[in-house]
């Protein structure tokens, strides 16, 4: 049986990878994956915590989750090609289409 620490330790790194990934990245698409990456790292911390504890609260939490991260993905893609259309380009410094 794998200890939880190494998931635990698995997950802050992989939440890690996720955090550089945003703050040094200019591509919208690799700052939405690393995104996409911390919340990955975060659930596989409830499930090592519901599995370690023997509790259903932490695979709850973890559907629940992906449920949200599921419609983040389909509005954070439609708002990508949206700006896509817009500017020809999805770099995050040139996002001010919604500046007034």
């Amino acid at each position: 049986m794998i200890p939880t620490q190494w998931f635990l330790i698995l997950s802050a790194i992989l939440f890690s990878i996720g955090v550089c990934g945003v703050l040094t990245r200019k591509n919208g698409i690799t700052i939405f994956m690393s995104i996409e990456l911390m919340v990955n790292a975060v659930n596989l911390t409830f499930i090592a915590y519901a599995r370690q504890f023997d509790q259903l609260h932490g695979l709850i939490f973890v559907f629940f989750i992906m449920a949200i991260a599921a419609a983040e993905a389909a509005v954070g893609l439609a708002i990508f090609i949206s700006m896509y259309h817009h500017k020809d380009s999805i770099d995050v410094d040139d996002a001010n289409l919604m500046h007034w």
